[in-house]
C-alpha cells in the first residue's frame, strides 16, 4: 500500500510505514513543498495513497469527504514530545489498524488513541 507523508511530518516517519508494509512518498522529494492542501491530496489520489499528516485541514470532511479518496491519517502529538517516541507511539497504534479500515476512511492518531471516522453507506 502507498503512503504520502506530509512535510510537517518528520522524514524519520518513512522508516515507520516501511516497517508496516507501506510505500511512502513523501511530498519534499516531489516537489510539493509549501503546496496547498488540495495540491498534496490531488497527489496522494495520483499515488493511490494514504495521506499521511498532521494538518487538521486534511480532517475536514467537507473538503475532503470520506470515501472520496486512499485514506486520510493525522497524527495529534503533542509538539514536546521527541520524535523517535511519536515514531514509536505511532508504529503501535497503526499496528492495530487493518488494511481495509484506511480506504475511504479518516483516522485519528493521538497518543494510546486511534479513532476511525468511518464512511457510512446509506441505501435510499
Amino acid at each position: 500500500m502507498n503512503a504520502v507523508i506530509d512535510e510537517d511530518l518528520p522524514r524519520s516517519f518513512a522508516s515507520v510505514l516501511i516497517s508496516l508494509g507501506f510505500t511512502p512518498y513523501d511530498v519534499r522529494d516531489h516537489g510539493l513543498r509549501g503546496q496547498n492542501d488540495a495540491k498534496v491530496y490531488e497527489f496522494a489520489q495520483k499515488q493511490k495513497a494514504v495521506l499521511f499528516s498532521a494538518d487538521l485541514g486534511f480532517a475536514n470532511i467537507v473538503d475532503f469527504p470520506l470515501e472520496c479518496h486512499f485514506g486520510i491519517c493525522i497524527l495529534r502529538f503533542p509538539n514536546f514530545m521527541p520524535v523517535n517516541l511519536i515514531n514509536d507511539s505511532v508504529f503501535k497504534l497503526m499496528s492495530s489498524i487493518e488494511i481495509k479500515d484506511y480506504h475511504g476512511n479518516l483516522i485519528i492518531l493521538s497518543p494510546g488513541k486511534v479513532r476511525i471516522r468511518r464512511y457510512l453507506h446509506r441505501d435510499n
